[in-house]
């Protein structure tokens, strides 16, 4: 796996987890941050794997 990936998913995992440590003092900011991080995790993934599939087929 590429090194930008996993280091990636172990930052999300972190956030993550600041996230739902805090919850409480959060409170109703705990959805769209949760639903924020999602959304660029998943956006900064499939563009690093988009990457990773242009110079494969070269």
């Amino acid at each position: 796996m590429n090194k930008k990936i996993l280091l990636t998913l172990a930052l999300t995992l972190l956030v993550a987890w600041g996230i739902f440590h805090f919850k409480s003092a959060l409170g109703l900011l705990i959805l769209p941050l949760f639903i924020a991080l999602v959304l660029c995790v998943t956006l900064w993934l499939y563009r690093l794997m988009e990457k990773n599939d242009g110079n494969n087929g070269q």
